[in-house]
């Protein structure tokens, strides 16, 4: 941190303007919304204390977090015209985004396995996916993602930024940080590239081949059975494609190559885009969390009458 003390602190010119930011808030209160009803109604329905529904309610909290790292602080600098961000926010800013789009790669992961192991293993769900095992690996991918997160953010901080420190993004990231600085800055793209490699390939070969599995075990079924699994996987592989795509084409590519707009357009689809979506898409298009929502909103309803 010594050496980035040339720059006392960035300037976020990335910034959206006032209909944008508009648009952002609206998004981001209603992603707060649907993940915080899909949270209380996986913890109050009893009917809901499955593995699937676990998992589910830590995305939940997850996105929550996630979305609340980026979209605040960028529209109160949209709307009060103030475009600096401290070194220590900057440090803390890129700590948050990496570990969470890590927790939230590896969550959607392990859901996809989930579905495999109950469509695919039915007879064998119970005894695999016990609550033991699901707890140990929400801890891991919680735990390793401290570590994932430190060492890209302790890496980065150890540049010097003496070229300029203004940030192209309404938040920030590790590449427009990696373009500002006047070191050497070979062994971060080459850690960029190999966790790149390593974790996001590795997860979509993991989920791909899960999917081949279910597509394959669930042609076998009736067609209203086909349709059912259908309507739940395929939503689920387009929020991964587009995460994985635009993180992808935020990191990989080279500063050449990269403008301010599409940046911020691929920044926008893995840090805003699945949180938002992934309540719709996973819960409440699910009959059995419409029907848990219901009975709470009877339940709250019945009590504020008595």
């Amino acid at each position: 941190m010594a050496n980035s003390t040339l720059v006392t602190e960035f300037l976020l010119t990335g910034s959206c303007g006032l209909l944008y930011s508009m648009v952002f808030l609206l998004m981001y209160l209603a992603t707060l919304l649907g993940n915080l009803l899909i949270t209380t109604v996986t913890t109050l329905d009893q009917n809901l204390h499955t593995p699937m529904y676990f998992f589910l309610r830590n995305l939940s909290i997850l996105d929550m977090c996630y979305i609340s790292v980026t979209i605040p602080t960028a529209c109160v600098n949209a709307l009060t015209d103030n475009r600096a961000i401290s070194v220590a926010g900057c440090t803390t800013q890129i700590f948050l985004v990496i570990y969470c789009a890590y927790v939230e790669l590896l969550f959607l992961t392990i859901m996809a396995g989930d579905r495999y192991v109950a469509i695919c293993q039915p007879l064998h769900y119970p005894v695999i996916m016990n609550p033991r095992l699901c707890v140990w690996m929400t801890l891991a991918t919680l735990l390793s993602g401290l570590v994932y997160a430190g060492a890209h953010t302790g890496l980065t901080f150890l540049l010097s930024f003496c070229r300029s420190n203004v940030v192209h993004q309404f938040f920030c990231d590790l590449p427009s940080l990696l373009r500002l600085s006047c070191s050497d800055t070979f062994s971060n793209e080459l850690l960029i590239l190999v966790s790149a490699v390593v974790v996001c390939g590795g997860c979509f070969l993991l989920i791909a081949v899960s999917y081949i599995c279910i597509f394959s075990t669930v042609l076998k079924f009736p067609n209203r059975e086909q349709r059912k699994a259908f309507s739940t996987c395929v939503p689920h592989i387009l929020v991964v494609s587009v995460f994985l795509t635009s993180i992808f084409c935020v990191y990989l590519r080279t500063s050449e190559t990269s403008s301010t707009i599409q940046n911020m357009i691929f920044s926008s689809f893995y840090t805003i885009v699945p949180p938002f979506l992934n309540p719709i898409i996973y819960s409440l298009r699910n009959k059995q969390v419409k029907e848990a929502v219901r009975k709470v909103m009877l339940r709250q309803s019945y009590s504020g009458k008595n």
